[in-house]
């Protein structure tokens, strides 16, 4: 039984709304209005700062809930209701109407520290025969800190995590406290897509080129936390069997196109070059290699280039940053021009971002909620057809008709 806590929040109510005869009719000058951090040229036309567009419908942004303590994650539940992972190490379950639940206990110790802590989660495809939860969290061991994936089963009380085991680690741990990744999904055949860093120093950069390393990957595993059959590298010598691309920098964004079933990712630039890829099986994706971006001192990165033979090109890019957090495609018919847009909790920009997508690009980019002023973490579609999101300050929004 949910039971429900005091939330000190006046209900904050916004109507997003605009009109014309369509979203095409409607494109605006780009989003973006700060200047770059950089002069690099991109490598295609709409690569970056592409027109702007406004949602025809009102739609009602609420928040229904406050006081969370800093979430991390969210999975839809059968049910409609809204399992959520908070960063100290605990998951809590909310309605749609905003009632949380008490702490649901049970999970592995996390190391909270930096951007470590109790990450993504997700639920397995058969959750309502056998309870199974699936989550990314930051460990710590003698050798350093590393993330790595657990499952374990919901109690029939939803108090605790029951026989929680930890099926993966993502090989070699650091000192490091940042770039965990941390996002996980199930896909259609029943495995699970999961996201790493390449834990930010200048020491263990490099290892998102390192096919013997798990930092700074997507990785595709079974339920078991083995290599998935069909993995790119699965035969190849001083290769690990469960990379499904390297050459990335801090993959927090992670979700499945409802058509094509593709594999779509953003992962975090130095200072600017934040990066929407569309992941293909055994590509590389460039970091530190190639990117749009340069240092947080203001100093190149490397060799300071942008495109090479063999690595992939972002489909987006970002500069300034944005700090894309985690992400959804819309499915639902009830807001027909949202149809397989994708949805990207904004950190530092601190919104809600909306990408409309034609033939693997992006045609129109839209910001919402800039005035709450809030670090969007994660964003979900509900049962109902609305977006649910949370927020670094502790907030649940939704976001619909």
């Amino acid at each position: 039984m949910i039971k429900k806590i005091s939330i000190s929040l006046s209900a904050i109510v916004l109507i997003i709304s605009s009109f014309g005869n369509n979203t095409f009719a409607q494109n605006t000058d780009p989003v973006e209005k700060l200047a770059p951090n950089s002069t690099y040229p991109s490598a295609f036309k709409g690569q970056t700062r592409i027109a702007g567009i406004k949602t025809q419908e009102a739609i009602q942004a609420k928040a229904i809930a406050s006081g969370l303590k800093r979430p991390w994650g969210i999975a839809v539940l059968p049910d409609g209701r809204l399992l959520i992972s908070e960063k100290a190490g605990v998951m809590k379950i909310a309605s749609i109407k905003g009632e949380v639940s008490e702490a649901i206990t049970g999970l592995p110790a996390v190391n909270a520290a930096g951007q470590g802590g109790l990450l993504g989660l997700t639920i397995d495809p058969e959750f309502t025969k056998n309870r199974m939860v699936y989550w990314s969290f930051s460990e710590k061991s003698e050798q350093g800190n590393l993330t790595a994936i657990a499952k374990g089963k919901l109690s029939d009380d939803e108090k605790k995590i029951e026989n929680a085991t930890v099926i993966y680690r993502a090989n070699p741990a650091h000192s490091s406290t940042l770039h965990y990744g941390g996002r996980l999904l199930f896909d259609k055949k029943g495995d699970l897509i999961i996201t790493t860093g390449e834990r930010s120093t200048l020491e263990t950069r490099p290892q998102a080129q390192f096919l013997n390393s798990a930092n700074g990957k997507v990785m595709r595993i079974t339920k078991d936390g083995k290599a998935s059959a069909g993995n790119p590298f699965l035969n190849q010598a001083d290769a690990l069997p469960e990379i499904y691309s390297y050459g990335h920098r801090n993959v927090q964004s992670l979700a499945f196109h409802p058509q094509t079933g593709d594999i779509w990712t953003a992962e975090f630039g130095p200072r600017g070059g934040d990066e929407l890829n569309l992941i293909k099986a055994g590509k590389n994706y460039g970091w530190p290699t190639i990117t749009y971006g340069i240092e947080y001192s203001g100093a190149k990165v490397g060799d300071a280039i942008q495109q090479k033979e063999g690595m992939e090109q972002p489909v987006y890019y970002w500069d300034p940053s944005i700090s894309p957090s985690g992400m959804t495609f819309y499915s639902s018919n009830i807001i027909p021009e949202w149809k397989n847009n994708l949805f990207i909790g904004s950190l530092s920009g601190k919104h809600i971002l909306r990408l409309e997508l034609k033939n693997n690009k992006v045609i129109g980019e839209e910001r919402l909620l800039t005035t709450e002023n809030q670090r969007f973490r994660a964003v979900v579609e509900g049962k109902d057809g609305a977006l649910y999101a949370v927020t670094d300050e502790g907030r649940l929004y939704r976001i619909g008709k």
